[in-house]
Parts: C-alpha cells; structure tokens; sequence
C-alpha cells in the first residue's frame, strides 16, 4: 500500500463495519461493557475523548477497537514497560501488528519499528513517553499521521495527579504535528481538577468525557485504626484462611515489604517487591504470582499496575497511602474476575507525620530552588557541573530540579544540560505544595469519617451518574461483616449518653461535633475520643449523619464535621440502640456459622437469639426474600440497606414469621417508627 493510500485510510476510517462484529471478532465478546460503546463511537468519529474509568472495567479495549475500526496506525503513549508489553502480548495473539519502543528494547529492534511504522504496517506503535525526547524522534512519527492516538495512564501528564511523570508533561508539545489524527486520554484515577488538567495539557478539542464506573459492587473495604505494632500480627492473621488469598499487601516502605514478606512466606508462598530489588528478580516474582506459585505479595506501591490477575481476593494496606487516588487504584487490583473481595486499611495518626515527611523530602524548601535559578544566572551549565558547584545533596539537587523544570524554572534538554527559564515558577510550586498537602488532609479524613467507604470514593472522583448510593458492605455500612475490626455493645452508660446526645440535636439542623461535645460535656466528664467512638456508632446505624464542611478564616480553610439527626434517630425508644455496634479495635472476627456473634444489645428478649445457629428451611427461605426486599427498598429509597432492618432484626423476622403488624411489634428490633415504614411490605414477604 502506498503513502497515498494510507493516508486516504485515515481521513476515511473504515467505521462501515458494525461495532459488534468488530467486537466479537476480534476480542471475542457479543457484547459491551457500560458506557464501553459510546466511548468507541466517539473515538471512531474522530473526537477527542477523555476516558476515566476504573481498573478492570475494559478501558483498554476502547482505543483499541477504534483503532481496528478506523484502520491506519494507532500511535499508543504508555508510562510502564510491563503494562505495554501486556497489551503488545495480547493484540499480537490476535493477530494484529504490533510494536513496541521502550528502554529495554535493542535499538535494532527499536529501529525496525520505526520503519515498520513509517510503511505504514503497523496497526499499533506503543512508545515511552520518553522516547519523545530523543532528538528526531518525534519529527519521524510526524512524518506519517496516526490514525488515532492514545494516552493511557494520563494523569501522569497532571502535576495535581498522584503519579506525576515528567516526560509526560511535554505530551501536548508534540501532539499538534500528529494532528489530525483524534486523540483518546485513558486513566483509572483522575478527580475533577486532575480531569480538567489533562484536557488543558493534552489540548484536547471540544473533548467528550466519560467519568463512570467507579463504584465496585463486590468489594468492600474495612478501615481499621491500628497501631503499628499490631500489623504485621494482623495482616498474619488475616491472611491466614485460605479464602483471603491471593493477596497483595502494600507496605509503606522496602524495609518493610522485606521483613513481613519474610514473616509470611514459612506460612504460604509470600515474596516482597520493590525497587530495590533488581528487575529480573522484580519479573520473576511478578511472573510468579501471576501463575498462582505465590499467593501474596508484600509490595511497594510499585507493585501492580500492568498485572491481569482476576482473582485477588484481599488488598491490605499496612500503612495510609499518599492519596485517595492511589489507594482508590491499589484497592481496585481486587476482585476483577467479579467475585466478593475486601480491602482492608491500617491506620493511625502516627501515618501522617510519615506522609508529611516524605512530602518534605520530595518537595524541598524553595530556597533551594532559588539557589539553582542563582547559580544559572551566569550561563547554563551540565546537571552534574551545576549539582557540584552548588555542593548539594544529589538527592535534594534532583528534585529541586525536578520541580524547577516543571514549574518553568529551569530546562533540561536530552544531554542534562540545564538553563535557566523565564518561567514563574515560585507561585506554581507554592500551589503545588499546597495541593499535595491538602491530598492528605484528604485521605485522613476518608479514614476518619464517618460515611459509607465506596460512595465516598465515587464522590471524590465526580461519577455523577453513579447515585452516590451507600455500598451496604463496607465497615460503616455492614460493621458486622467485618473480618480485621471488633465490635461490642454498648453499655448501659454509654446508651444512656447515646440517648442525651440524640435528644440534644434538632431535627433539620446541623451543629459542629466540636461544638456539640463542648456543649454537652463542658468540664470533659467524657473523653473527646469516647465521644467521638460513640457519634461514629450512632451514624453507623443510621441514627444521626455526619458530614465534612468548610470554613474560611484568615484566609485558610478549616475543614471540620458537622452532625444532624436522621428521621431515625427521632424515634428513641429502649430498642433503638440494639443495632448500634461499638468499635473496640483491631482483631479477627471469626465467621462461622455455628459461632455466636457479637450481641447488640444489652438488654436481652426473653425469645431465643435467631444468630445463635444457622437458620435452616422456612426460616433460611424467608431470609433471603427478606434481604432481597430489604435491597430493592434501599436502592428505592437512596439509603444503605442497614438503614431499612439490620441483619439482626431482619433474622429475627425471619425466624418468628409475623403475619400481622401486632406480630411485627413483638419481633425484637422492630419499634412503632419501622413498623409504620416498612411493616406492610415485611408482613406481605412473610406471608409468601
């Protein structure tokens, strides 16, 4: 085929062809995931699209389906080798023409690329966005348009993202000379700010966004406030039922992937990854945990991206991570082939004082920038020449560096020679700062709030379609289904405070929890952390809400919490605490059917507990009508499903069959309130 022809197959892309044969053809599948063909329609047409969607949700698939469909060469930017070689792995088992251009290449075959490419026989050309810096080499890609151009992982091109890449940064410098070719933004973690900057970078055109499909209905996630000698314990015993595994398990540091992989690995086949361990040991493990010889990993945050495995049941956290988008993304490494999994977060106070630390280490004081903008006012110098003269720490000198050059402080072409820049870089880098900083401010708060764990996370990201609904798994939503967390009754003490704190908020108004604790406790006859443990367990039960607000004062925003009282919590009467559980700390929950649970209530019925065994036949029945009512009810109703009935009282129903509201009354749980709600539709499903 000549040049001629090429590009007459670009400015005319094949989209004759149906979608659905494309895609069955060749990937296999008769039909689309959500929102998966009209992110394909839009590419095809030509549009610039920004893609954010979470892992395991088909992203790939729609620039590659484009790409047959629009037929020429798709030019592919990808930041990670093991991730290209995937993709490269399987469109080339499809039989496609594939090629790839990264550091561990030979440049024979680097060079056989870019002829294959400037032919036109490829169908795809993955390339390092560093590749762009070698000189001539964006120049030759110009030389033959793509016929689409895909950016995966973009928010690395964002500085406001969790995974900032320098070489992507320049990504929108060179897309101009490969127009007209449309170009598609992919990322799994992209809030609306990070969103709004890959458009701007990226110059993308009147761009079509698609922001779904965040919510990860099988997954729940426990955060437990831990104290960090009791991890390890605890990641021991999680892991240590079989069903929890595979696992990933992400530590802080290599220090201590190495030493709790060595401590896991006499009890099932555990190995660490990091970075300082070389790349073929990296590969090997990799490759072994991929093929089922290991059944968890103890990694740096290194660790996982480009992995396709399906069935990882259990993601721990030993340690907070930096961001909510990269613990967003790390989570999400779970569960893919759709079957229930959890995630569970340790956590401490002491966590933020090592995130403020690594932010002081990768964010040096400005006045070290200002001393590099110094040195260079007499001429550009070579990096090594200027780190020496200045006789600063080569680590501290690279990242000032660093963020001098993407601030627009400084330049560094292809060979490390460094000039100055007439950029004004002081304010950019002050605001970056300021942003990292708020990223943990953020990630404490998730840990610390009191909301449903998932919806939270769809919220941060933007999924307006979502709904927001509460996920009715996670700690907050379902504490009783917790693996890694305690939980106990209240006390008659504590229910009786429980009941001063509800009959000391309006229905409709809200009051800062500050406020509230001094109002109620002015001289601190209860501790701020008891009172806190006990407002978090009555808006785990739906009795009251908790949100995070704002205010600004001095020109500073002061984040704090609010509560209100829930049309629940306005019914108080000796029941109403008998779903309100009491973290008492980390611990393995045990999880048979023949264990006794945890009771909710201190004041006992004189009819048999329905937990303390199995239900079985009508009861067992009835139970799962039930719950599946109670399901349909909460997703009517925009509320957690613990909110309708807790797991407790809907046994109870199960067990005690109520045909009448008068038999409803009786059933332990159920009050006059949930009986004037729900009590019609509870007897109908019982009487079944």
């Amino acid at each position: 085929m000549t040049g001629a022809e090429d590009q007459q197959l670009i400015s005319s892309p094949s989209i004759d062809l149906p979608l659905l044969d494309v895609l069955h053809r060749h990937f296999g599948f008769a039909n689309f995931r959500a929102n998966q063909e009209a992110v394909c329609r839009a590419a095809i047409d030509g549009q610039d699209v920004l893609l954010v969607m979470p892992t395991g949700a088909g992203k790939s698939l729609c620039y590659q389906l484009p790409a047959i469909a629009r037929g020429g060469t798709t030019l592919v930017v990808s930041p990670l080798i093991a991730l290209m070689e995937d993709q490269v792995a399987k469109l080339s088992a499809q039989g496609l023409q594939v090629a790839r251009i990264h550091s561990g290449r030979e440049r024979t075959e680097s060079r056989q690329a870019c002829i294959e490419y400037l032919n036109g026989t490829l169908q795809f050309l993955f390339i390092a966005p560093e590749r762009l810096r070698v000189p001539g080499f964006a120049e030759m890609l110009a030389r033959r348009k793509p016929s689409l151009i895909a950016i995966d992982e973009a928010h690395c091109i964002s500085a406001w993202g969790h995974d900032f890449r320098r070489d992507y940064r320049t990504l929108g410098q060179h897309l101009p000379a490969l127009r007209p070719a449309p170009v598609i933004a992919l990322t799994a973690t992209a809030t609306p700010l990070v969103q709004d900057d890959i458009v701007k970078q990226l110059g993308l055109r009147s761009a079509a966004r698609f922001i779904h499909g965040f919510r990860r209905d099988n997954l729940a996630i426990e955060v437990v406030e831990t104290p960090k000698p009791r991890r390890a314990d605890l990641t021991r015993e999680l892991l240590a039922e079989p069903a929890r595994r595979p696992a990933i398990v992400y530590a802080p540091s290599r220090k201590e992937a190495d030493a709790l992989a060595a401590e896991l690995s006499p009890l099932f086949p555990t190995a660490a990854y990091h970075a300082g361990l070389d790349a073929q040991h990296r590969d090997r493990v990799q490759q072994a945990f991929l093929a089922g010889e290991l059944e968890t990993v103890v990694a740096t945050i290194a660790f996982g991206m480009g992995i396709d495995k399906a069935d990882i049941r259990t993601v721990i956290h030993t340690s907070i991570p930096a961001t909510l988008e990269a613990f967003y993304q790390e989570i999400g490494r779970a569960g893919r082939d759709g079957k229930p999994s959890r995630t569970v977060l340790m956590y401490s106070w002491a966590d933020r004082r090592l995130l403020e630390f690594f932010l002081e280490r990768d964010y040096p004081n400005p006045e070290v920038l200002h001393d590099i903008r110094r040195r260079l006012r007499s001429g550009g110098l070579h990096k090594d020449a200027l780190r020496n003269a200045l006789k600063m720490d080569a680590e501290v000198f690279d990242r000032a560096l660093e963020k001098l050059s993407l601030h627009g402080g400084a330049s560094v072409d292809y060979s490390d020679n460094v000039v100055a820049s007439d950029g004004k870089w002081s304010d950019a880098y002050a605001v970056q700062l300021s942003r990292r900083q708020a990223q943990i401010d953020q990630v404490m708060q998730y840990a610390e709030a009191s909301q449903c764990r998932m919806a939270a996370l769809v919220r941060h990201f933007g999924d307006i379609e979502d709904g927001r609904r509460s996920c009715g798994q996670c700690d907050f939503c379902s504490p009783e289904r917790c693996i890694a967390q305690q939980f106990r009754a209240p006390g008659l003490g504590e229910r009786q405070t429980m009941e001063t704190i509800l009959k000391s908020l309006d229905s409709g108004r809200s009051i800062s929890i500050g406020q509230l604790y001094k109002q109620l406790f002015p001289h601190e006859q209860m501790g701020r952390n008891d009172f806190d443990v006990l407002l978090n367990a009555l808006a785990s039960a739906g009795l009251v809400s908790i949100e995070d607000a704002v205010f600004e004062k001095e020109g500073r925003s002061i984040n704090y919490r609010k509560v209100s009282l829930t049309r629940d919590g306005e019914d108080i009467d000796e029941r109403i605490f008998d779903t309100v559980l009491l973290k008492e700390g980390p611990g393995i929950v045990a999880r048979k059917p023949s264990a006794k649970p945890i009771s909710r209530s201190s004041t006992k019925s004189s009819k048999p507990e329905p937990e303390d065994a199995a239900l079985t036949g009508r009861s067992a029945e009835l139970w799962d009508k039930l719950r599946a009512w109670r399901l349909e009810e909460a997703n009517k109703l925009g509320v957690r499903a613990f909110h309708i009935l807790g797991n407790r009282t809907l046994r109870a129903v199960a067990v005690e069959e109520p045909r009448t509201i008068d038999e409803l009354l009786s059933v332990a749980g159920i009050g006059p309130s949930k009986a004037e709600k729900f009590g019609e539709a509870i007897c109908r499903v019982c009487s079944q």
